[in-house]
């Protein structure tokens, strides 16, 4: 049986159906991959209207909101402000002299610079007749003067929520026709996704491997490789398989719904179908996938402050053993992120550090307290017994993923630079870089703290030592870092 081609008239406003598919449990987990951008910076916010009163007292009730607000007496000047600079939110009037609201907004959407930008009618025509014309030249929402100072703060904060959901998030058009990925392509331009398209499922993988979408929608009729077959395959790669899969096909036979859901498909639409409709679908999608995501991440924030709280407790206890030791791991959090500020590191880098250094000496609780606190030098067998402090560390930290970045410090802070540390004896820069600031700290606070077998030593002969230690205990790059940013000398 020959597959039909849809020409651009056929695919358009007609004959539509959906059916959402369940995704299989146990889809979404730890690793999702989402790149969802909400910028926080100020939006910018354009009111269009020929009242002064109206726009003055619109801008003045919005003032409280973080917006930049212009003002535009009618839909010509409107237009040619928003070529002059970008604006985020457009609020119009539509009965104004010169461009009204609804050929505004008609020209925005049909300008491929200005297609994505959302427009909020806000008009006393207020029948079913003029809110149908509004939503047809594309606008975003359209309310009624009468009900404005009510809803219009809630509105623009939804539609800049879902205008910032879709900016910059792709989406991939996989079909053999032509025709149909460029009918798809402009209607989810115009309502501010980014597109990129493919012939057959062979040809998106290999455009998969450079840029990866938010979305994916799929014909399943194609050549070389048909929807079916790109299913799977995406759903058997695991950095891929958290993607949304919306399958397309003419075909409207269940037993092919149910093979599309067995590979993993989250929706599946027949052709014909009305691109507005699509892009309600995708965006439905796009924010329930958001919703599980923000979900996920607040599960494990709380289970990683839960699992923090019970290491740092653990910490404490083992500092309480030894009243000698009591404030170094703090100390030493301290010095490390001081260092690493210096080397103007991104934020969640030092905290990041930060948690390192409060936990770096955490395996010391596997230590016996006759060898922990022993007043005189230590054998080689007890020695032994604290070299594997670091190691019995990454084993308590290990199982919680999230504090996976902190481990190569709590591993290898006593690797040495000229490789003869433990626990695994790395040399020079194979040491991980936070492990090297690491080992500066620890070793600097060690020498200026009171222990059981001496008394800590002044800040001046500490410095001399770290500086004697530069490129064989210590990373010499990292103590010239050190000397140029020292600590305060501890207090009497």
């Amino acid at each position: 049986m020959p597959i039909k081609k849809w020409t651009e008239n056929e695919i358009a406003p007609i004959n539509f159906r959906q059916i959402i598919l369940p995704r299989p449990a146990g889809r979404l987990d730890a690793g999702i991959l989402l790149q969802i951008n909400v910028p926080t910076e100020a939006k910018r916010l354009l009111i269009v209207d020929d009242s002064s009163v109206i726009r003055e007292g619109l801008a003045k009730q919005l003032g409280h909101l973080p917006i930049d607000i212009s003002l535009a007496r009618d839909g010509q000047e409107a237009l040619d402000m928003i070529a002059e600079g970008d604006f985020d939110l457009v609020i119009t009037d539509v009965d104004m002299p010169r461009v009204t609201g609804i050929e505004l907004c008609r020209r925005l959407k049909a300008n491929r610079h200005t297609c994505h930008l959302p427009v909020v009618i806000l008009s006393t025509l207020d029948d079913n007749e003029d809110i149908e014309q509004g939503f047809l030249v594309g606008a975003a929402a359209y309310l009624s003067k009468s009900e404005a100072r009510q809803v219009i703060t809630e509105t623009i904060e939804r539609v800049l929520r879902k205008a910032s959901l879709k900016r910059n998030q792709i989406v991939l058009v996989v079909d053999d026709s032509p025709t149909i990925r460029a009918v798809i392509d402009r209607g989810l331009r115009e309502a501010g996704f980014a597109v990129i398209t493919a012939g057959n499922g062979r040809q998106a993988l290999e455009l998969m491997r450079r840029q990866r979408p938010a979305m994916i929608l799929s014909d399943i009729n194609m050549p070389e490789m048909d929807g079916l077959e790109f299913c799977r395959m995406i759903h058997a790669d695991r950095l891929l398989a958290d993607i949304p899969f919306v399958a397309m096909s003419t075909n409207r036979e269940r037993p092919l719904m149910r093979r599309m859901l067995q590979c993993g498909a989250d929706a599946y639409l027949t052709k014909p179908f009305n691109t507005d409709e699509l892009v309600i679908t995708i965006e439905k999608l796009l924010s329930d996938r958001l919703l599980l995501a923000i979900k996920e991440k607040e599960r494990l924030e709380s289970e990683r402050s839960l699992m923090l709280a019970s290491i740092t407790s653990l910490g404490t206890a083992l500092e309480a053993r030894d009243p000698y030791t009591r404030g170094h791991s703090e100390a030493v959090a301290r010095i490390t992120t001081r260092l690493a500020a210096a080397m103007n590191m991104a934020a969640g880098d030092l905290e990041t550090i930060q948690l390192g250094g409060m936990l770096h000496d955490i395996g010391k609780i596997g230590v016996t307290d006759h060898i922990l606190l022993k007043p005189g030098k230590l054998t080689d067998s007890e020695y032994d017994a604290i070299k594997r402090h670091p190691s019995i560390g990454g084993e308590i930290l290990r199982p919680v993923p999230s504090l996976a970045p902190i481990l190569p410090i709590v591993i290898h802070h006593h690797e040495r630079f000229d490789g003869r540390g433990y626990p695994d004896g790395l040399k020079g820069e194979r040491i991980p870089l936070w492990a090297r600031l690491t080992a500066i700290a620890d070793t600097y606070h060690a020498l200026t703290s009171d222990r059981p077998y001496r008394r800590g030593m002044a800040h001046d002969r500490a410095m001399e030592i770290v500086m004697e230690v530069r490129g064989t205990q210590l990373c010499p790059d990292c103590v010239d870092l050190f000397l140029a940013h020292p600590p305060h000398p501890p207090t009497p």
